[in-house]
């Protein structure tokens, strides 16, 4: 079943088309490696999906579709029976009435030809009057056993869709791993591959440079690339819907990048495009060798985020801070100040606190493990939702974690 139901999924025809692509092609050369390596992650994805399909169908769908082809169609079959015995019965009983006037009637004017057989239709209404009610009595109790069954089984009822959320998460998770390693493997390939390219993707200047090392080298309190993007953005970009969320041109962002790492104040151009300046933001912030929330405090992290209570979280954060070596917490304090900002106009924007986490959370914080572990790849994309969680409470609590405003407009850029 599991090898029918994946024959037939869209990608495994796409894993077919590259195995029959790179058979043409140099199995050295980095576009072959990059087709064969998509075939087999194809190929994977789509075994992944099948055995989700198929959980799918015998853990959820053959279950409900039992309650609404079967168990329902009863309940309000018997309901729509019970209502039409309770309209005839109300037809008869008014039958009833108006044939009980007519018959007291007869007797009062001395009207004997027709009493007789005016007292013989009441006594058969009568009759009818109490089998009809008899049969309501009997329908209305079915029903009621019918309602009480379904109440029975209403636990039942609501794991279907727990498990159904359940074996979702397992998809995501699984596919996720599965690109995750296949990735981090072909990247590395690619890399060692073309070295001059691996040379290029790291803007020569400030990014990728160690945060201390950038600090001391131009003797700022703030990066110099984080500054000079949130005065851009302050200046043009607070309104902006989907910042950080919507990807800018590449041209424009590789040149603003270049502007920023040779320390250009060229850089007016640029403020007509506030999402290149949000890229060029996000970029410094992940091609940084260690995260601004730093390796050593990732599990911490982590473990915040796993809290419920909003009290203990807050403490919690409050402390961990406190553990950021200097030049990190002053970054993170101006930075989230400046997300903090942003959110206030989430109406216009659409950019609330959750989604800022979503889109930077990854790029301030990420675990330091090896790339062909695939234990590690698994944990770390199961904790990344601690992390957005993490992102998103820092920006709700600014003002309680980081004291003090922060004066933007003042700049040693």
């Amino acid at each position: 079943i599991l090898g029918f139901v994946q024959k037939k999924l869209p990608l495994m025809a796409l894993s077919t088309t590259m195995a029959e692509s790179f058979k043409e092609l140099d199995t050295e050369s980095s576009l072959g490696k990059a087709l064969e390596m998509g075939c087999c992650i194809q190929s994977s994805l789509a075994k992944i999906l099948a055995e989700f399909e198929i959980a799918l169908e015998h853990d959820v769908l053959q279950p409900l579709n039992k309650l609404s082809e079967e168990e329902l169609p009863i309940i309000l079959k018997r309901k729509k029976t019970l209502q039409k015995l309770i309209s005839d019965w109300n037809t008869i009983k008014s039958r009833l009435n108006q044939a009980a006037k007519s018959s007291s009637n007869s007797v009062g004017t001395g009207a004997v030809p027709g009493a007789s057989s005016a007292a013989n239709k009441l006594e058969i209404l009568k009759e009818e009057e109490e089998e009809v009610k008899r049969k309501v009595e009997q329908c209305k109790d079915e029903y009621m056993a019918d309602l009480y069954h379904f109440s029975t089984k209403e636990d039942s009822y609501a794991s279907y869709f727990i498990r159904l959320l359940e074996i979702q998460a397992q998809y995501h998770r699984q596919s996720l791993g599965s690109l995750d390693s296949a990735l981090a493997e072909l990247k590395e390939s690619h890399s060692q591959r073309e070295p001059s390219l691996a040379a290029d993707s790291r803007v020569a200047g400030y990014y990728g440079v160690p945060l201390e090392m950038h600090l001391r080298s131009l003797g700022r309190e703030i990066a110099l690339p984080i500054e000079a993007c949130v005065m851009m953005l302050l200046a043009s970009g607070m309104r902006e819907e989907g910042l950080f969320r919507l990807a800018a041109g590449a041209s424009v962002l590789r040149k603003l990048k270049s502007s920023l790492a040779s320390g250009s104040n060229a850089l007016e151009e640029f403020y007509s495009d506030p999402h290149a300046v949000a890229g060029a933001l996000k970029s410094y912030l992940r091609e940084l060798p260690q995260p601004l929330m730093t390796f050593e405090l990732y599990n911490e992290w982590v473990k915040v985020g796993s809290l419920k209570d909003v009290d203990s979280r807050v403490q919690s954060l409050q402390d961990t801070c406190s553990r950021l070596p200097r030049e990190s917490y002053n970054n993170l304090r101006y930075l989230i100040k400046f997300l903090a900002k942003l959110a206030e106009h989430q109406e216009v924007n659409k950019m609330t606190p959750s989604n800022i986490a979503i889109v930077l959370g990854p790029n301030l914080l990420w675990s330091q493990q090896s790339t062909g572990d695939q234990v590690q790849l698994d944990l770390a994309s199961v904790s990344s939702i601690q992390v957005v969680g993490v992102v998103e409470a820092l920006i709700q609590n600014a003002d309680t974690l980081f004291p003090g405003e922060v004066d933007f407009n003042v700049s040693g850029m």
